[in-house]
């Protein structure tokens, strides 16, 4: 039976569809790549707008074109009656929050209610009586005592969700005018509630297992179905929950099978968060990848050491390559000090062209891609491969997913690429992706 809802997610990255499975990523968003989007079978799609690598003036600008599209689009769909509109975005709390959600209010609304739905089980985040925690050596930590909260971009101050909206919101939204639905509510059930609430009022709301959103899923499409309007500011795990969809076709332990040939891969990080650094050092200790340092700094004072630096990484990840082994491309590990967030900015954007120029010029022989990080995983989609559309296979490890290329793209067909956020895995995430893909004998 077809899904009575279309879920519609905008992504601040692509690793928003970390929890489900053979959906489309749009990576553009004209008005005929919605359309199709719109038309394809599954309960689900994605426009990946990449907009934490933004300003916000940019950030906004960028979810308004893409929602005044989508409204042309849906106009065209009469197979679409219902849908969802999801701002997903970095699960820590990172984002354009309330910029994202007020644009596209704006252009699709009015809503009824927006919900922050932070909760990301598969990194080891919950949100408990509104305090969102991390686990941490086992340990839950409130995110604000973490290292995301003090990002030189989206920094914030607070774990409990209704201070973190007054915060973002400059006060616009007060912390007492947050309707807050905790675990008991939820588990009780709050269709009622949720069919009294109007004005775009804002709630938070509590998960601590993915029956907890399965729950709250089930009421939201219960009560949408009614002709409320919800909009959702979330993590990942809440899209498992409003999709409903059966397992992914291929386990993820078997996922080597998608390799195209037996030759090696190439593995891409950008990342410089402290858990992406301590999986590239595990995975840099195995005998089969071999290391290149792309030496960013040098790109700080130097506008013209782009080229160089382009072709060297090249000619040390084709030699590596013809050696038969797996070329790790990472970006120096060292956190750069710029005098602004529009600078640095900037400059992961120059970082950006550099990384990609260097995807493009691949060894068109490779068997697969791994993007280590969130940006870095959107620009090689969207630049690097240069796909307008990419079809997700599933999850290699949770919160980790695999895309492949068509059959028709001119350099790299068929290529599975792994979508590996920097916040998520243990120690061993990035070997054991490696491992999974090396697995399988296709000699």
């Amino acid at each position: 039976m077809a899904h009575p809802t279309k879920i519609i997610v905008l992504d601040d990255d692509p690793t928003g569809s970390q929890t489900v499975h053979s959906c489309l990523l749009l990576t553009c968003w004209d008005v005929p790549t919605l359309t199709m989007g719109l038309a394809d079978s599954s309960p689900i799609m994605f426009i990946l707008t990449n907009t934490r690598a933004l300003p916000a003036d940019q950030a906004e600008s960028v979810t308004k074109e893409a929602c005044q599209n989508l409204k042309i689009a849906l106009l065209d769909q009469p197979n679409v009656p219902d849908f969802l509109v999801v701002s997903r975005s970095d699960s820590t709390l990172r984002g354009h929050y309330p910029i994202e959600t007020d644009a596209i209010a704006t252009a699709l609304g009015p809503f009824d209610a927006h919900f922050l739905v932070p909760a990301f089980l598969e990194g080891g985040r919950i949100t408990r009586d509104s305090i969102h925690y991390l686990k941490i050596d086992g340990k839950l930590t409130p995110v604000h005592e973490t290292e995301f909260a003090q990002d030189s971009v989206f920094a914030y101050h607070h774990s409990y969700l209704p201070d973190y909206v007054a915060e973002k919101t400059q006060g616009r939204i007060p912390a007492d005018r947050v309707e807050q639905f905790l675990l008991k509510d939820i588990r009780q059930g709050i269709q009622p509630r949720l069919a009294q609430l109007q004005g775009n009022i804002c709630g938070v709301v509590d998960a601590e297992t993915q029956g907890d959103l399965d729950r709250f899923a089930e009421d939201v499409l219960a009560v949408a179905a009614t002709g409320k309007r919800f909009l959702f500011r979330s993590a990942a795990s809440l899209l498992t929950a409003l999709a409903q969809l059966p397992p992914q076709p291929i386990p993820a332990e078997s996922m080597g099978q998608y390799r195209r040939s037996s030759h090696p891969g190439v593995i891409v990080v950008g990342s410089h968060v402290q858990k992406t650094t301590e999986q590239l050092t595990c995975l840099l200790g195995d005998s089969g990848v071999v290391g290149i340092e792309l030496a960013v700094a040098e790109l700080v004072d130097n506008g013209d050491a782009a080229p160089e630096l382009i072709q060297d990484s090249l000619g040390q990840i084709t030699r590596v390559f013809e050696a038969g082994q797996t070329p790790v491309l990472f970006t120096s590990r060292q956190e750069l000090q710029f005098a602004d967030t529009t600078t640095r900015l900037a400059f992961g954007l120059k970082v950006s062209e550099v990384l990609m120029a260097i995807v493009r010029e691949l060894p068109p022989q490779i068997s697969f891609l791994i993007s280590k990080g969130g940006i870095t995983s959107n620009d090689v989609l969207s630049t690097g491969l240069n796909l307008p559309t990419a079809r997700l296979l599933g999850q290699i490890l949770p919160g980790c997913s695999v895309v492949r290329t068509g059959l028709d793209h001119p350099r790299f067909p068929e290529l599975p690429v792994v979508l590996f956020p920097g916040n998520v895995g243990d120690r061993q995430g990035l070997l054991t992706v490696y491992k999974r893909l090396m697995a399988c004998d296709l000699a």
